[in-house]
């Protein structure tokens, strides 16, 4: 079931972008893990894996790249903060880590380190009247109303780096293109996010209802049975 789910997936973003010969950039947004000085005594602490959001971006972009998606058109931008603190908790250099994806794929990798710097690369990381946006998936924790990039990673059960719903309104317009595909994998943003997104943009994003669950190598799960995606 879960490979079928993939395959339609995939077929979903086929349709939703064709290859027309026009510049885009397809962007993936990965937050970062927690650290286990905040999570170790919870009954279910998160991030036991520090590579739960960067596997899911990297699983991503080589699914973009079998549909032929071009190398040079994919973005990822990861919050960077977060694993550099969790590598004295790893004792490796993750940062190393991560840019071996780019190595390995030839693919666009950004470094971030405050919510605005994303917001500033979606109006204009590229000129945007020229190339738009076909894409944009973010793998992370969120709630309802926010994308938070350090959950547990500099304070308790909290986030200090995050957009909000409200921050949606500081996109510039057009940057889009109009059959944009956007997915936030997180918990919870097809509660209220998904609107606010839609109502700043025009452009609609899938989240989900309820809570997903990051895997080894496929993409986020719904977590309970009760779940959906929706947009």
């Amino acid at each position: 079931m879960k490979t079928v789910l993939r395959l339609l997936l995939a077929l979903v973003a086929l349709v939703a972008f064709p290859r027309t010969g026009a510049a885009a950039e397809y962007i993936i947004l990965s937050g970062g893990p927690s650290l286990m000085k905040w999570e170790r005594w919870k009954a279910q602490p998160h991030d036991l894996w520090w590579m739960n959001f960067v596997r899911a971006g990297r699983l991503r972009i080589q699914e973009l790249l079998s549909q032929g998606v071009p190398k040079e058109e994919i973005t990822w931008l990861v919050y960077g903060g977060a694993y550099r603190s969790r590598s004295e908790q790893e004792k490796q250099d993750l940062i190393a880590n991560i840019e071996s994806v780019r190595q390995t794929y030839g693919i666009r990798l950004k470094f971030f380190n405050r919510a605005s710097e994303v917001i500033d690369y979606l109006n204009a990381g590229k000129p945007r009247s020229e190339v738009k946006i076909a894409n944009l998936e973010y793998f992370g924790h969120s709630n309802k109303a926010c994308w938070m990039f350090d959950y547990s990673n500099q304070i308790d059960s909290a986030s200090k780096v995050w957009i909000h719903q409200d921050d949606f309104a500081k996109l510039a317009p057009g940057i889009f293109a109009p059959n944009a595909f956007v997915k936030s994998w997180g918990c919870h943003s097809g509660e209220e996010m998904n609107r606010r997104f839609r109502k700043a943009t025009g452009i609609k994003m899938w989240g989900a209802v309820g809570r997903t669950q990051y895997n080894t190598d496929e993409l986020p799960t719904l977590a309970t049975a009760s779940g959906r995606w929706r947009s």
